[in-house]
């Protein structure tokens, strides 16, 4: 067996010492002053060339009281594994070693352990912190592990900073400061409430910063308490003293509770009213209220009017039961403010003498007057059938096809009512119609029977349609003048809205009697009006066919229940009017006139006409200002007024896109009050409405 022979030199203290160590292919041994270790499992050759890594470093560790610690090193495939701490070589004899195979991979696998004392690492304390390291060795090199510091664990008994106690309003922020004692490791600060622990996670309104503050987002009454500052690290727990919390409330006043009755039944007396501070009643040294809890006020009560009776009338003339009658009325004075009524009667009869007494006739002279009267009758039902024979003789012409019989008795009565100058409008719209010679047609908006006098020309006559400079726009009628049912529904108002609403177009229309007027018409034409809105629809003659019988209504739709589509700047001028029956002929357009709320001046204002078409859409109709004779469309724009001529009747309104700052559009203010209040509290109620005389029916 071959020898090797190999010189080891190791220095230590100017002490030069050799060692000659052999090798023998069963294994070595190697020697020194400061350690030894023996092999007798040599490495296998296909992992001769690997260095030794480490299965388990040594960790920080500290010593609490006087405890040794342990630090612990494993290696794989390591010959040798030694510590060194703070530089120096562990002795050898302080190394506790145990050597394995690992299965798998036949490796050696080393491991080693050490203790430190608390008198080692005191003896470098204030230098530097006592560290260790360990060294592996293999046949290929060494590897060396972590540093693993050891430090001596403690923590002072005195806070740095202690909570204190506080007085805080209800719904505040609160910040109690704590600052932990000085430690190895540093502590950790946790806070109690009456002894028990405060979790943020379970109550969000509690924050503990990151140096160990607390913070109570809104104080509560609950939160009121003694608060303690708890720190604690390995070596021990410390306490702060505890801060008190006081979370107080401040009082409030309660609402003034109503006036009391006056003090007096009659005259000059006082009323008084309370209030409590008890919104919210003061607690924990909360201030209480400032201010009188009690008023009084002066007041005057109506003292009460008891009835007094008027003069007897005079004795009425004897009647045919030989009796008289006279009267007397409770009104010197009215009973009022609770006073008594009037005792005793208001008619007095008395029976007349017999020269009074009106004498009955007998005899002959009731037969006489019984028939008188039956041939009075009988003339009257003669003249009757002749009436109706000649009536149904005259209306021969009429088309069979009737929309509804309501014409035969109250489609058109005579009516004498002279029409006005030319071009006047009626005095109560006067001063809004600036314009109004352009019409001949006076419109009475105050009844529900209204009349026309003159003709329209025809639409179709494009080239004399609307003539604005020379002229009237409408030619003067012959004598006499047409009047028609009008506004107010009658008994058989429910089947005409019955029959209106069955169409698919018609079924928006609204079922308020009072915002609907409707008629019956032919060739001879008329007015519908509603009225005190502004709103009316002229039927000129000859716009409905001869033969043909139109039931039309007029009627204002709510806003808020049309869905009109506005973009931009464009904003609503007029109310929105429906008429109709949408698709009947008309031969010559109808005017329909209704109030808008522009300053009607085109250069500050881009006002479109839109209707509303079968599908429900709205579509622009007309643009003002660039409106055409021939186009089927024309609207007259005048200072408070448009009035509307087509031959399609449907759903219309004004609407209005400003096109400089100068535009103007007219708004109402309307106030409402009681006309008396009997206490210093008085409420009233103001509306913001477009200034049209319809807003007012609409909507209040």
């Amino acid at each position: 067996m071959p020898l090797h022979l190999s010189p080891f030199v190791r220095w230590r203290s100017g002490v030069v010492l050799t060692w000659i160590c052999f090798f023998f292919s069963s294994g070595f041994t190697f020697a020194g002053g400061e350690h030894a270790a023996t092999v007798t499992h040599p490495l296998p050759v296909a992992f001769s060339d690997q260095l030794p890594h480490f299965l388990i470093e040594p960790d920080d560790v500290y010593i609490v009281k006087n405890k040794p610690v342990t630090l612990t090193c494993r290696s794989t495939p390591a010959t040798q594994i030694y510590f060194k701490c703070n530089g120096e070589w562990v002795h050898q004899d302080q190394h506790l070693i145990d050597r394995d195979v690992d299965p798998a991979t036949g490796l050696p696998v080393m491991q080693v352990k050490i203790d430190i004392s608390r008198q080692q690492v005191e003896k470098i304390f204030g230098l530097e912190d006592y560290w260790c390291q360990c060294v592996a060795w293999s046949t290929t090199g060494t590897q060396k592990s972590q540093k693993a510091f050891v430090r001596i664990a403690y923590l002072r008994k005195n806070f740095e900073e202690e909570p204190l106690g506080k007085e805080v309003a209800l719904d505040q922020e609160l910040l109690l400061r704590c600052h932990p004692p000085e430690g190895v490791p540093p502590a950790e600060v946790e806070w109690q409430r009456n002894e028990e622990l405060i979790d943020p996670k379970t109550d969000p309104n509690f924050f503990i910063t990151t140096d160990h503050n607390l913070i109570i987002k809104q104080t509560r009454l609950a939160d009121t308490g003694n608060y303690t500052c708890v720190a604690k690290n390995i070596v021990a727990r410390r306490k702060s003293s505890s801060a008190t919390v006081i979370v107080y409330v401040n009082g409030g006043w309660s609402t003034w509770a109503t006036w009391s009755s006056c003090s007096a039944v009659c005259g000059r007396g006082w009323q008084k009213r309370s209030r409590s501070c008890t919104n919210p009643t003061p607690l924990n040294g909360g201030t209480s209220c400032e201010g009188q809890s009690l008023q009084k006020s002066a007041c005057t009560a109506t003292c009460p009017v008891d009835g007094g009776w008027s003069e007897w009338s005079k004795w009425s003339p004897c009647g045919a039961d030989c009796s008289m009658w006279r009267s007397r009325e409770c009104t010197q004075p009215t009973p009022g403010t609770g006073g008594k009524d009037c005792q005793g009667l208001d008619l007095q009869s008395l029976n007349c003498t017999s020269e009074q007494c009106p004498q009955t006739a007998s005899g002959a002279e009731d037969v006489a007057l019984y028939v008188g009267m039956v041939t009075v009758a009988l003339c009257l039902a003669l003249l009757l059938v002749v009436l109706v024979l000649v009536y149904r003789r005259k209306k021969e012409g009429l088309d069979a096809d009737v929309a509804d019989s309501s014409i035969l008795t109250t489609g058109f009565q005579p009516m004498g009512i002279k029409p006005s100058k030319p071009g006047v409008w009626a005095p109560r719209r006067a001063a809004r119609c600036k314009n109004s010679h352009l019409l001949t047609i006076q419109p009475d908006l105050t009844t529900s029977t209204s009349s026309y006098q003159g003709s329209l020309r025809s639409r179709h006559e494009v080239s004399s349609k609307f003539s604005m400079s020379n002229g009237p726009l409408l030619d003067p009628l012959p004598n006499g003048s047409h009047t028609l049912h009008n506004g107010k529904l009658s008994s058989d108002a429910d089947d005409f809205m019955s029959r209106l609403s069955s169409q698919t177009y018609l079924k928006t229309l609204p079922r308020e009697n009072g915002n609907t007027s409707y008629g019956t018409f032919n060739f001879l034409g008329g007015r519908l009006t509603l009225p005190n809105t502004g709103i009316s629809l002229l039927i000129p003659p000859e716009a409905i066919p001869r033969g043909k019988i139109y039931e039309i209504y007029l009627t204002i739709q709510k806003k808020e229940d049309m869905r009109l589509p506005l973009a931009g700047c464009q904003t609503l001028l007029s109310p929105v009017v429906s008429c109709g029956p949408p698709g009947v002929m008309l031969t010559r357009p109808v005017i329909l006139c209704m109030d808008h709320c522009s300053d009607a001046c085109l250069e500050n204002w881009a006002i479109r006409l839109k209707k509303q078409s079968y599908e429900g859409t709205w579509e622009d109709v007309l643009l003002l200002g660039e409106d055409l004779l021939s186009e089927p469309y024309y609207c007259q724009l005048e200072a408070e007024t448009c009035r509307v001529f087509t031959e399609q009747l449907g759903r219309f309104a004004l609407v209005g896109e400003s096109l400089s700052m100068a535009a103007a559009k007219r708004l109402k203010l309307l106030l409402f009050a009681p006309a008396y209040c009997s206490t210093l509290e008085y409420n009233i109620r103001v509306y913001c409405t477009d200034d049209t005389q319809d807003l007012l029916k609409v909507r209040l």
